[in-house]
């Protein structure tokens, strides 16, 4: 079946789920029926389906379908009717396999949320020839991880390099205000992979290397952001941020798949601020020691942040670097929702519309966002998903 014959653009998989209820909300407010976007939403339960159809008040016009993660059949026909599959069904090391294996025999493109390393290097390992064959373009860690990171950095290194013709050899990524909290699936998406990765050895090593999903031993030493600092040059404490795990992995690919852009020498770290003088530093220290999204204690699946913890959130994120020319150069990535799930459907979904309907030169295989989408997806995300990107002096 040809891509153009398709007869969805996108399928929203998970759409009863906390994080798939609002990337279908932001679909019909963005796409209503009718529009040039076509899109369905699908799951295990039609009918809880379509009580959430009734529940956001979307069209009857948008279709569901029914399609259990472990049923072959069912999600191969999915596969088959869309473009791109949209899954928020996560942890993905527990219940991703069997819908990305679908997408990559049938062609069909695919988005997700996945802050799973470990999953993702198994992933990539096993289909990356695969995809190559059938031409399917696969597509991870669409949300808050990584976009704004990943995309952070090509916007900086397309400025420096149209500027100077040579790239930064170290950015730094720094958080410097966010406020937002955590649903019960990034929770459990964190304690499925220290789990694996307590049981095997392998998995531990994919999670300590920085450079473990650029399939490359070419690399230097990269900064430790594991540790508390006081950044002199931002005059700021600096304390460790969660995400770091997975955005500096993903950032490593990203230059790998562009042919080393950024150089082969490129080193990157990330880090929260968290302001100077004593305050700073106890703050710094609290984070570094807190522990609980690891924990029983933190939320449990289907939990997350309200609507109004979610309109009031914020992200604003530094990228920073000295060139080779003695001059520092700057930029910025904010977000005008909290940025684990207000920000995090609008980026996966203007992802997946990308995907469909702008990327018909990438061929087949596995990619992360900027080398997916790059300038196309920040002009989206600019327009219809309240992030802005900006150079700073």
């Amino acid at each position: 079946m040809q891509q153009s014959n398709k007869k969805y653009d996108v399928v929203v998989y998970g759409a009863s789920g906390f994080t798939g209820q609002l990337v279908a909300e932001y679909m019909a407010q963005q796409y209503p029926a009718g529009s040039n976007v076509k899109w369905a939403i699908a799951g295990r339960n039609a009918k809880k389906l379509e009580d959430i159809k009734q529940q956001l008040n979307i069209s009857s016009e948008i279709d569901v379908l029914s399609a259990d993660a472990d049923d072959t059949a069912a999600l191969n026909d999915l596969c088959q009717s869309c473009k791109v599959v949209l899954t928020t069904v996560g942890p993905y090391q527990l219940y991703g396999e069997t819908l990305l294996k679908a997408c990559v025999e049938n062609g069909t493109g695919y988005v997700d949320l996945c802050g799973e390393p470990a999953w993702m290097h198994a992933m990539i390992n096993k289909y990356q020839s695969e995809a190559e064959k059938t031409g399917a373009k696969i597509v991870f860690s669409c949300g808050f991880d990584s976009v704004p990171f990943d995309l952070g950095v090509l916007f900086l290194q397309q400025h420096v390099i149209k500027e100077t013709g040579s790239a930064l050899t170290y950015v730094k990524g720094r958080v410097r205000k966010m406020q937002g909290t955590f649903s019960g699936g990034t929770a459990a998406s964190l304690k499925a992979t220290l789990k694996a990765a307590f049981a095997d050895p392998e998995v531990m090593n994919v999670l300590r290397n920085p450079l473990s999903l650029a399939d490359t031993n070419v690399g230097v030493e990269q900064p430790n952001g594991d540790k508390v600092y006081y950044d002199e040059a931002l005059k700021s404490w600096a304390a460790p941020f969660i995400m770091a795990a997975i955005n500096t992995k993903n950032i490593h690919r990203s230059n790998m798949l562009s042919g080393y852009a950024y150089s082969e020498a490129f080193q990157y770290d990330e880090m929260l601020l968290t302001g100077g003088g004593e305050k700073g530093e106890a703050m710094a220290n609290h984070v570094a020691n807190d522990k609980s999204l690891g924990s029983d204690k933190g939320p449990k699946p289907g939990e997350g942040p309200s609507k109004e913890e979610r309109e009031n959130g914020f992200y604003d994120v530094l990228f920073i670097g000295e060139h080779a020319n003695g001059n520092i150069y700057a930029a910025s990535v904010s977000g005008d929702k909290d940025p684990g799930y207000g920000s995090t459907s609008k980026m996966i979904a203007q992802s997946a519309v990308c995907l469909a309907n702008e990327t018909n030169e990438l061929s087949g295989g596995f990619y992360t966002p900027a080398p997916a989408f790059g300038e196309r997806l920040i002009a989206r995300l600019q327009e219809h998903a309240g992030l802005t990107f900006k150079l700073e002096s």
